[in-house]
C-alpha cells in the first residue's frame, strides 16, 4: 500500500474523471446546506504529537496505520498517499477537494493521507495529530456521517492504542479538541443574508454560542461566494451526538433566516435579483479570462437562480464540480501542464464555457 508511485500518480488522475459525494447536491436542505463533514481527532499512545517528533517517529506511525488500515474492512479499497511521493500540484489538489489542509501540504514529510473511492472518508496522518478522520456527505446530514466515522473510529480503535484519559477524554495536541475531539460542520450557501445586510448579526449570535464560522477551505479562511462553513468550537464535556443536535439546532435556525430573507428578495426586489442572477450566468457563459474569485462569487448568484426558479435548465451537480474544478491545481492537472496566473484564468473560463453549455444545451 505504501510505496506505489505509480498507482499513487494513477489514483489522483481518476479524482478528475468524478466529483466527491459531497458535492452531489442532494440530501436533507441541500439547497442551502451544500455539505456536512464531521472530523475526530487522534493520537497514537506510544509516540508524541507530530509537532513533537522526528522523521523516524513519523515515519513509524505512517507505517503502523498502513497496517491497521489493511486490517479493517470498512476501509477496503481505499488508497493511501504519502506525501513525500506526490508533488506540490498533486498536494494541492487535494486541498481543493478538501481531503486534507494546507497544512498538510505544506510539509510532506512523514505525512499521509487516506482517501476512499467516492472521497466520503479522507484520513490525515500526521498532520496536528496523528490522525485526522473525516467524513463528509452531501446536504444537512451530520448523523449519517457520524455514523460512519463511528464505525471506522471503533474499527481502528481494536487495532491501535489511542492516547486516552477518562477525566479528559482523548487526548490531542491542541487543548480545544480534548474530550470527544470531535468537530462538527457545515458548509452552508448563505447569500440572500448577505444580500440583506443580515450577515453580520447572525454570525455575531453563532459566536455567542460558541460556534466558529470560517470560509470555504476551513480554518485560516474568509467567506467567498457567500459560503461559510459553521461548526462546533468546543467538544470537553459534550458527547457526540449532543454535538451533533446543537449543530443541527443552530443549522435550522439558518436555513430558516435564509429562506425568509430569499423571500424577502423575491417579493420586494424580484427584478434587482434577477437581473444579477442572469447577469451572472451571462457573464460565466461568454467569459474569456476569469479570476477563481470572480467565478465563485457568478456561481453564488447563478446557485441562488437555480434554487429560487429564476433559472431554468441548469445541471445543479455540473454547477457543483465547477466549483473543484476551477481551482488552481485542477486547471492544471486538466491541461496536463504548470500554468501561469494568467494562463490559469484563460483556461478556467474555457472549462466553465464547455461545462455550462453541455448541461443547459446552449452552444
Amino acid at each position: 500500500m505504501l510505496g506505489n508511485i505509480a498507482g499513487l500518480y494513477m489514483r489522483i488522475e481518476e479524482l478528475l474523471n468524478h466529483t466527491g459525494e459531497w458535492l452531489r447536491g442532494t440530501g436533507p436542505s441541500a439547497h442551502i446546506v451544500m455539505s456536512s463533514r464531521v472530523r475526530l481527532a487522534r493520537n497514537l499512545e506510544a509516540w508524541t504529537f507530530p509537532g513533537k517528533s522526528g522523521k523516524k517517529d513519523l515515519e513509524a506511525v505512517l507505517k503502523a496505520f498502513g497496517e491497521a488500515v489493511n486490517r479493517i474492512s470498512a476501509l477496503k479499497g481505499s488508497t493511501l498517499f504519502q506525501m513525500t511521493e506526490i508533488d506540490q500540484v498533486d498536494r494541492q489538489l487535494l486541498v481543493e477537494r478538501h481531503l486534507m489542509s494546507h497544512e498538510h501540504a505544506s510539509n510532506p514529510e512523514g505525512k499521509g493521507l487516506l482517501v476512499t473511492a467516492e472521497e466520503v472518508v479522507s484520513i490525515m496522518v500526521n498532520e496536528e495529530d496523528h490522525l485526522r478522520i473525516q467524513v463528509m456527505r452531501s446536504g444537512l446530514n451530520l448523523s449519517e456521517a457520524w455514523n460512519i466515522i463511528n464505525t471506522i473510529d471503533d474499527a481502528l480503535s481494536r487495532e491501535l492504542n489511542f492516547a486516552f484519559m477518562p477525566s479528559w477524554g482523548y487526548l490531542t495536541a491542541c487543548p480545544t479538541n480534548t474530550g470527544t475531539a470531535m468537530r462538527g460542520s457545515v458548509m452552508m450557501h448563505l447569500p440572500a443574508l448577505v444580500m440583506t445586510k443580515q450577515i453580520n448579526k447572525v454570525l455575531a449570535a453563532i459566536s455567542k454560542l460558541s460556534f466558529a464560522s470560517r470560509g470555504f477551505y476551513g480554518e485560516g479562511t474568509q467567506a467567498s461566494g457567500n459560503f461559510y462553513q459553521i461548526s462546533n468550537q468546543v467538544s470537553l464535556g459534550h458527547s457526540e451526538l449532543d454535538i451533533i443536535q446543537n449543530i443541527n439546532g443552530l443549522i435550522r435556525q439558518v436555513i430558516e433566516q435564509e429562506e425568509q430573507a430569499r423571500q424577502a428578495l423575491l417579493l420586494q426586489n424580484k427584478p434587482m435579483l434577477e437581473d444579477k442572477v442572469c447577469r451572472s450566468f451571462g457573464l460565466l457563459k461568454t467569459a474569456r479570462i476569469i479570476s477563481s474569485q470572480e467565478a465563485i462569487e457568478l456561481f453564488s448568484m447563478v446557485r441562488l437562480g437555480l434554487d429560487m426558479g429564476i433559472l431554468q435548465h441548469v445541471d445543479h451537480k455540473a454547477l457543483n464540480e465547477l466549483f473543484i474544478m476551477i481551482q488552481p491545481a485542477h486547471l492544471q492537472k486538466i491541461e496536463g501542464k504548470k500554468l501561469n496566473a494568467f494562463e490559469r484564468d484563460t483556461k478556467r473560463a474555457a472549462v466553465i464555457r464547455q461545462k455550462l453549455g453541455r448541461s443547459t444545451n446552449i452552444d
